[in-house]
């Protein structure tokens, strides 16, 4: 079979989807420009600034997307091209893009605070302070896993450090142009691509050199400065210039694969059981990012809904979002399938499913023209770039719960804060130090087999707020509660198969961790489940709001 069939159906059911669903959701929810977004409400110059909706859906796409939606496709593949694009489709659609777009739409409403806020006017504190410190620790632990896998891309790929560093020069200068001039939106993106390629151009011919463990410093130092700084210096410009490196990709592999129509080399489907373990759940942990992750929840909750412009801009940026990094995943399963088993093996043996994507780009790439070796050499800079952006985003993410979990509920989360551990420079320096140790230990590695389960459980527990939520405004929202219940059973059984796992292996650590998940998992959704009801949700509401 031709994966030019796979690449235009999914782009195909994706607009679909977009003009007629996402809109639906919209004037369900009752989005309404008439309101005034929290970006204009509470701007402060520093986290709480509307951007222009280009801007914006750079910012986000260049968080939520990265490695994660590239790795999962490439990985989940041992089950077969069918299942994963299948998931990719419905669940980008029918779970993913809600998800997203419910979480911007839904912090916007409770003054652009953090999903653990819509918690506790949902769910009630006790629900916000379990959320609050899952919510944190995993981010914790993706802070310390992407120092380390942006270190390690660096040392392999010094090319995509040059660039990186320079990217980070260059978005400063659009930044303060862009804020201090009226340059044109247009004008100044056109001079900041190719800025942005001419980085990448003079990093493959100055390949930048150092050592891991000093990379791991200078993102210490890097990540607590990126946190603290206004949005509209460097997290802005950065993301949205960073985002054409990925348009890039996605247009040019887009093109590639319809001129060489190459033939899908994988069979369509496996079993029910890979090297991997059963389909049911590995298959929807695995994928992640490519279909629903919620960690996307803590990014539309976090830095997206601060900066949200008009209550509209959430269906681009959220479902429109989610959607076009479900085409990255679909482009990455195909460029996992178009190849022999052998080709395969190899490749993910030398560097993993990012060489094996990187690969797929550039023969991609030659069908109009470009060097293989260029489009190989793109892709993974592309992607070493996006690591960084991660994590910095990620550290923001990570202080923004800090500061909301121990500033009084009458004050708001600001830089200043009546209590020690709400000012935004201590909630910063807590948060890098205790990455910065589980990162330079190596401790992070211990626990990062769960994190894919811990990740799902984020994504059940932001829908299940999304759900309360809407019950309590009498909004009907079964279109939440099934991908919901959907989600809490794929969390629950794999951490099920963790634990069982883990035992067997005597590793009793790892194993407690998964237990203590579980239960979490459990009491959690025994709470929302008590709160599915309007008159239950809007009287937990009103009781937490008085």
């Amino acid at each position: 079979m031709s994966s030019t069939w796979l690449i235009l159906s999914s782009v195909l059911f994706f607009l679909i989807a977009y003009f007629t669903y996402a809109t639906r959701l919209t004037k369900k929810w009752g989005m309404n420009n008439n309101q005034i977004t929290p970006a204009h409400t509470k701007e402060d110059g520093i986290d709480y600034v509307p951007a222009k909706k280009p801007i914006l859906l750079g910012h986000h796409f260049a968080s939520i997307a990265g490695a994660a939606p590239i790795i999962g496709p490439v990985t989940a593949s041992a089950f077969g091209w069918l299942p994963v694009f299948a998931w990719i489709i419905i669940g980008g659609i029918f779970i993913g893009g809600v998800h997203d777009m419910g979480s911007i739409f839904s912090s916007v409403r409770h003054g652009g605070r953090s999903i653990a806020e819509v918690i506790n006017n949902t769910m009630g504190r006790s629900g916000k302070q379990l959320f609050s410190i899952f919510a944190w620790l995993t981010l914790i632990l993706v802070i310390a896993a992407f120092m380390n896998v942006t270190a390690d891309a660096f040392v392999s790929t010094p090319e995509a450090a040059t660039a990186s560093v320079l990217f980070i020069a260059v978005a400063l200068v659009f930044g303060v142009v862009r804020q201090r001039t009226n340059l044109s939106l247009p004008a100044l993106s056109v001079i900041g691509v190719a800025l942005l390629f001419a980085c990448i151009w003079f990093g493959i011919n100055n390949p930048l050199v150092l050592e891991a463990n000093t990379w791991n410093l200078i993102f210490v130092i890097y990540i607590f400065i990126a946190s603290v700084t206004p949005v509209w210096i460097l997290l802005q410009p950065r993301d949205y210039l960073n985002s054409f490196l990925l348009y890039g990709i996605l247009i040019g592999s887009f093109i590639g694969i319809i001129i060489g129509g190459p033939t899908l080399e994988i069979e369509a489907f496996t079993g029910f059981q890979s090297e991997l373990g059963y389909m049911f759940p590995i298959l929807f942990v695995t994928v992640a990012c490519g279909a629903i992750s919620g960690f996307h929840s803590l990014v539309s909750s976090g830095t997206t809904s601060k900066q949200l412009d008009k209550e509209s801009d959430a269906k681009m940026i959220g479902y429109g979002g989610m959607l076009i990094e479900c085409v990255l995943a679909v482009i990455a399963l195909i460029a996992a399938s178009v190849i022999t088993s052998g080709q395969s093996a190899e490749l993910l043996a030398e560097g993993g499913p990012v060489l094996l994507f990187a690969h797929g780009v550039g023969g991609f790439l030659n069908n109009f023209g470009i060097p293989t070796e260029v489009g190989i050499i793109f892709g993974s800079l592309t992607v070493a770039a996006f690591a960084m952006t991660t994590l910095d985003t990620a550290t923001r993410l990570a202080r923004f719960i800090f500061q909301e979990y121990f500033v009084p509920e009458e004050e708001e989360v600001t830089a200043e804060s009546s209590n020690i551990l709400g000012n935004m420079f201590v909630a910063t320096g807590i948060t890098v130090a205790v990455s910065a140790a589980l990162a330079l230990s190596g401790a992070w590695a211990d626990i990062w087999p769960i994190f894919g389960s811990a990740n799902q459980m984020l994504a059940a527990l932001a829908l299940t707020s999304l759900a309360v939520w809407l019950a309590a405004k009498g909004i009907k929202n079964m279109h939440v509660i099934i991908p919901m219940v959907f989600m809490f059973a794929v969390t629950l059984v794999a951490l099920v198969f963790v634990v069982r796992d883990n035992i067997v292996d005597a590793n009793f650590i790892l194993a407690g961790l998964a237990a203590v998940l579980f239960v979490l998992a459990l009491v959690l959704a025994k709470m929302a489940f008590g709160l599915l009801s309007p008159s239950e949700a809007a009287q937990e509401v009103q009781e937490d709001s008085a």
